[in-house]
């Protein structure tokens, strides 16, 4: 009657719930992931953040193209794709300034 209960075989189908904790740099990825704009203030206020821009650093330095519109009204982030300016800068930091041999 109570076999679900005490079941420690785990089957192919079976649902298995947790309550998992995201991290807060998890939170923030998720959130830039779905595209939304983030502000300083949400980012200090809703995921109780000591520095926002601490967080935006160690999200870029993962890989994330975190871009920052400051205007009147306060600092705003969002993710963006990188432009062929900045990936060739990245490739020329990286690898150095490369010759290549033309063909005539």
């Amino acid at each position: 009657m109570f076999k679900f209960l005490f079941n420690n075989n785990k089957e192919e189908g079976d649902i298995v719930m947790s309550n998992t904790k995201l991290s807060k740099t998890q939170k923030i990825k998720n959130l830039f992931n779905k595209g939304a704009t983030v502000t300083w203030k949400q980012l200090r206020t809703v995921y109780d953040l000591r520095s926002p821009a601490a967080m935006v650093g160690k999200l870029r330095l993962q890989g994330m193209m975190i871009y920052e519109n400051r205007t009147s009204a306060g600092v705003s982030y969002r993710v963006g794709t990188p432009s062929k300016a900045v990936i060739a800068a990245g490739q020329t930091a990286l690898f150095g300034t490369q010759g290549y041999a033309t063909q005539a």
